[in-house]
């Protein structure tokens, strides 16, 4: 791990002045964090030349997470209930199942091992390639099968997914998958830049990231693209996510920008001179991975529009242990999606929730511990469930 020279020491003082709303996180000062994923209250780092970091209380501090690793260049991460998918540069994909605690080498059928990018839909999980394109699998893992029919550029950068539509980000564009990656369609129409670094997606509103041409939305599909670049003055976005109606991109020198309204403008969110090459989201904070400067994060609260949303969207989940039901609770009048995982990661259960109280049934689960997520478009919330007769 590099250790800072004093200019750059200097200009993260600044940083920190000038921005009190970023914390720089303790563990981590100097790594270059690519990747960001967060479940809960648990944040986990992928950092370039250190392996995994987990974060067991919203980034305050952080534990090496990397054992049973070959390769500790970490350039994604994606997690589904209790399972945790780490993307390598060169050995493949790793899985956890014991919150970090240990990893597995999960590559059986994947012919690239340059994990550029992981997404997940379901059982469906996703793995975008240097040279390979991508491959899917459907098993958590244990084996992979390339899906690149119509796929005509097989660096995949970065990687969404929107029910069975999924969106690959590659060197020379973007294209679309409508069938799980049975078949691919090039959707870059618009797109005066086509290296596309980061998707985030948000209903109908798709935004891309590029390589020096900014950010572009799409609200038909990716059938055609829009530049909305007024006021980001850094054009090279390394990492765009989104939380309700706010948009946040990070740059490369320019730290993370805001779009309040759907990208049409932006004001600079702070974090100066930074390097911004991941971005991710908790209940209550906005994390952002840099290039050697480790972790930083900034409550949501105080943000335009960030309250209202968590006020709209509390969720309770009681009688817990439960037997053969259980109720949540959510104060949104949107529509919201409950999987149940078991430990081993495996979805048991899923279910639409349309109303603001509901039971679900769960006579059909056996006792033991499992992981209730509930997913809307703006966020997704995790809680452990205990079955118990």
């Amino acid at each position: 791990m590099k250790k800072f020279t004093f200019i750059f020491t200097v200009l993260i003082t600044t940083a920190i002045m000038s921005n009190a709303q970023w914390q720089q996180n303790n563990g981590l000062i100097g790594a270059t964090v690519q990747s960001l994923a967060t479940s809960g209250t648990n944040v986990f780092a992928g950092t370039r030349g250190a392996g995994v970091f987990l974060s067991t209380n919203n980034g305050s501090s952080w534990t090496g997470a990397s054992s049973g690793f070959s390769n500790s260049d970490i350039r994604s991460l994606a997690i589904s209930g209790t399972n945790i998918f780490a993307g390598t540069h060169g050995d493949g994909v790793f899985l956890s199942t014991d919150n970090g605690s240990s990893w597995n080498a999960v590559n059986e059928g994947l012919s690239d091992t340059y994990i550029y990018a992981l997404a997940i839909s379901g059982t469906n999980i996703f793995a975008g390639t240097e040279q390979g394109g991508v491959f899917l699998s459907t098993n958590n893992g244990v084996s992979w099968t390339p899906v690149n029919n119509g796929l005509t550029d097989k660096f995949v950068h970065s990687l969404a997914t929107s029910g069975t539509n999924v969106f690959a980000g590659t060197w020379f564009g973007v294209f679309l998958s409508t069938n799980n990656g049975s078949s691919w369609t090039e959707v870059s129409a618009g797109l005066t830049s086509t290296y596309v670094q980061s998707i985030a997606i948000s209903g109908t509103n798709i935004f891309v990231g590029t390589r020096y041409g900014g950010v572009f939305l799409s609200t038909n599909n990716g059938s055609s693209w829009t530049k909305v670049n007024n006021g980001l003055t850094k054009s090279n976005v390394k990492s765009i996510v989104i939380s309700g109606s706010n948009i946040f991109a990070g740059t490369s020198g320019g730290g993370v920008f805001l779009s309040t309204n759907n990208g049409n403008s932006w004001t600079s969110n702070g974090l100066p001179y930074i390097e911004v090459l991941s971005l991710a989201i908790s209940e209550t904070n906005i994390f952002a991975g840099t290039y050697d400067g480790g972790v930083w994060k900034r409550p949501l609260s105080g943000l335009v529009g960030i309250d209202e949303i968590s006020k709209k969207n509390s969720i309770a989940v009681y009688q817990n242990p439960a037997s053969d039901f259980f109720t949540v609770n959510i104060s949104s009048n949107t529509d919201k999606i409950l999987n149940i995982f078991n430990v081993k990661g495996s979805l048991v259960k899923t279910e639409t929730l349309k109303q603001n109280q509901q039971e679900i049934n769960i006579s059909n689960l056996s006792n033991g511990i499992y992981i209730v997520e509930i997913k809307s478009e703006n966020y997704t919330k995790n809680q452990k469930l205990i079955i118990r007769r």
